[in-house]
């Protein structure tokens, strides 16, 4: 009786699967269904008066992709570039984006029983673009709604028409 209970369960239970990125040392998820690719970071093409944190294009397989470094949208410091750097490829409204990361560490399964709302800062924290906190015993990360973030008016990256 139990085993069927837990496979009952099981199949009842929504489990969202995430690709879990660094920034600085937090930990960050978005929706592995976005996730084309992930490369490691090379040289990008500048483009003039293009925000900081849009890095600038690349040719990917006859693509020019926009890169956006997280690290400076998110106002998280100076960015390093180093081995453990890596751009991930997004597929968002018919749109592919880079987006860099420190590092990629790991995709994880999370169960609703393990989401937990954003935290309410008022006005003094954004957290438009964050849908929740994840959690698996002390492991907590934070969930981008990298849809939102990437079609976002500041942004710009994804037209609003391209949403399907």
């Amino acid at each position: 009786m139990a085993e069927q209970l837990e496979y009952h369960q099981g199949q009842s239970k929504a489990v969202r699967e995430l690709l879990v990125f660094t920034l600085g040392q937090e930990e960050y998820g978005i929706d592995i269904l976005k996730v084309q690719e992930i490369r490691g970071y090379d040289a990008v093409t500048r483009i003039a008066n293009a925000p900081a944190f849009i890095k600038g294009v690349v040719n990917l397989r006859g693509s020019i992709v926009p890169i956006v470094d997280m690290r400076i949208k998110f106002g998280l410091g100076e960015p390093v570039y180093n081995a453990f750097t890596v751009v991930i490829i997004l597929n968002i409204f018919q749109r592919t984006v880079g987006m860099v990361v420190d590092g990629v560490s790991d995709v994880i399964q999370l169960a609703e029983d393990e989401l937990r709302d954003p935290p309410e800062f008022g006005s003094v924290v954004e957290t438009t673009y964050i849908e929740g906190l994840g959690t698996q015993g002390e492991r907590m990360v934070i969930i981008v709604d990298i849809e939102r973030l990437m079609s976002s008016d500041e942004m710009a990256l994804v037209d609003m028409t391209d949403r399907g």
